[in-house]
């Protein structure tokens, strides 16, 4: 984890009662065949779930078990004396757990527990957890969750990450740790996640992978109230969401914007992500980071404002590392992992007056099994014994490719980067798009010593941009971070990017 590494079950409802209002900014569109992206309105929709949550119903349905507000863990209590598959309509009013502060509810099989407006389960600050336990197929909606004080990396609805569980059309908000976390098959839906601690969302399960996670619709916004890389710097251990061990993730249609930190983080062994169709605006981090991950679309999103805070920070700490917008590192294509993709494709995105633009990177001193591994314990997905990753045999093939998180095989193209200095208020080294390494020192016994990941990831590992287009004075970093290159320069040789791409050195006009 952490962000350089240099050294370091009802029906879906229709969602559009609730999901996508436009925003009517503009932005850029292209069409499937690979035109140049040109100015047009955004067809990018905000999801407004936050200002506008969409009501639950007003009377219980049918055969529903009706909770009281009254009555002090009426919820927990009814829960626990009904059946599996039971439907809960909470009534309008603040409903409250018992004051243990281990009380919860603990759902069975297929349990639904519906809102009505104005329903509030309020953890009044002393409950850590709403909803626990491993019962699948779990359905909350129309239900506001709020001032649950989970631990460091927990979360408060679905705290165990139980799979198959539905949250749509809710409000998670104010809580310490995680709003929620994830299991299998989750579907996130037309919600709000909001002000928490921690993260929005932890899709994290414990001793396992998460396959099959939908986050669509969502408002993701003001999370990290703990602000906890200044509590533990270089936890890598924020962001409007953070993803581990994601097994396919369709994330789309969301609107992130104004959490402290990274919007969305996909750390350590994620795979087969698409993430489309979301605004993802002024975060005080990256947009997105994918690090150490696999096989990702990442296409029609529109990202802007993003890496103001923490960019401008370590400029002015003379930091020349070129900290982006969207970051990938140790990620890359590998089609020896099953995936829609074989690559980390980028494209038909508009990126617009971020502090710089992609990195691609990867840390030579970090791999399977290196005390440099920052996720430790963990190998990739081609070697599962970490063991393995040692001398002599790391030396060779395949151990000496398969030991390695590669960013390779990743092809940006159809984008439009935009940057206009006098609006992000910079004067230099927010202007930058970069493949680079750092030259290889440690351990000892690494066979990666040198610049030897610098010229893989540079020239040799299919790392392509082609066919963007430039507005404003971006400067490109290859090989290193002291190499800083004019548009000519990185479209010429050895680095030969960017071919059929244009560049507009001023924006406006």
């Amino acid at each position: 984890m952490g962000i350089k590494m240099r050294h370091s079950a009802l029906a879906a409802a229709p969602l559009a009662l609730a999901l996508l209002a436009a925003t009517g900014c503009d932005s850029t569109s292209t069409s499937d065949t690979g035109a140049k992206p040109t100015a047009a309105p955004s067809s990018t929709p905000v999801a407004r779930v936050c200002a506008k949550p969409a009501g639950g119903p007003a009377k219980a349905p049918a055969g529903a078990v009706t909770v009281d507000p009254a009555v002090v863990g009426d919820l927990a209590a009814k829960t626990r004396s009904n059946p599996p598959n039971t439907t809960f309509w909470l009534r309008p009013g603040k409903h409250r757990l018992d004051p243990d502060r281990y009380a919860q509810v603990i759902p069975k099989a297929g349990n639904r527990y519906l809102g009505a407006p104005g329903a509030v389960l309020d953890g009044r600050k002393k409950n850590q957890y709403a909803f626990g336990g491993s019962a699948r197929d779990v359905t909350i909606r129309h239900l506001t969750v709020q001032r649950f004080v989970a631990p460091h990396d927990e979360g408060v609805v679905n705290h165990d990450s139980a799979d198959g569980w539905v949250i749509e059309h809710a409000t998670i908000q104010d809580n310490s740790g995680a709003g929620l976390m994830a299991g299998a098959r989750q579907r996130v839906r037309a919600s709000c996640l909001r002000g928490n601690g921690q993260y929005g969302m932890n899709a994290y399960k414990a001793g396992g992978r998460i396959s099959g996670l939908v986050v669509e619709g969502n408002e993701i916004t003001g999370n990290n109230t703990g602000d906890w890389e200044r509590r533990r710097e270089g936890c890598g251990c924020t962001g409007g969401i953070k993803f581990w061990a994601v097994d396919g993730a369709d994330v789309r249609g969301n609107w992130v914007h104004d959490n402290r930190g990274t919007g969305l983080w996909a750390d350590t062994n994620n795979n087969d992500f698409r993430i489309e169709n979301n605004v993802i605006e002024a975060n005080d981090g990256a947009a997105l980071i994918y690090e150490t991950s696999y096989n990702a679309v990442i296409r029609k999103n529109t990202i802007r404002r993003n890496n103001w805070v923490e960019g401008r920070r370590e400029a002015s700490r003379g930091d020349n590392f070129p900290f982006a917008t969207v970051y990938l590192s140790e990620s890359g294509g590998e089609p020896r992992i099953k995936a829609r993709t074989d690559k980390i494709e980028i494209y038909r995105n508009v990126l617009e007056n971020n502090w710089s633009g992609i990195t691609l990177w990867e840390n030579a001193d970090r791999f399977c099994n290196s005390p440099a591994n920052t996720s430790s314990g963990d190998c990739t997905l081609l070697v599962r014994d970490t063991d393995r990753c040692a001398k002599p045999a790391i030396a060779r093939p395949p151990l000496y490719a398969d030991c390695r998180w590669k960013t390779q095989r990743v092809d940006i193209h159809d984008n439009r980067f935009v940057l206009d200095k006098a609006v992000v208020k910079c004067t230099a080294k927010c202007d930058r798009m970069a493949v680079l390494a750092n030259y290889g020192t440690y351990p000892d016994w690494s066979p990666y010593q040198g610049e030897k990941v610098a010229e893989a990831i540079t020239r040799k590992q299919d790392n392509r941009w082609h066919d963007n287009a430039y507005v404003g004075p971006w400067k490109f970093v290859a090989h290193d971070p002291s190499r800083v290159l004019t548009f000519g320069k990185w479209q010429g040789t050895p680095y030969q990017q960017d071919a059929g791409s244009t560049f507009r050195a001023r924006a406006g006009g």
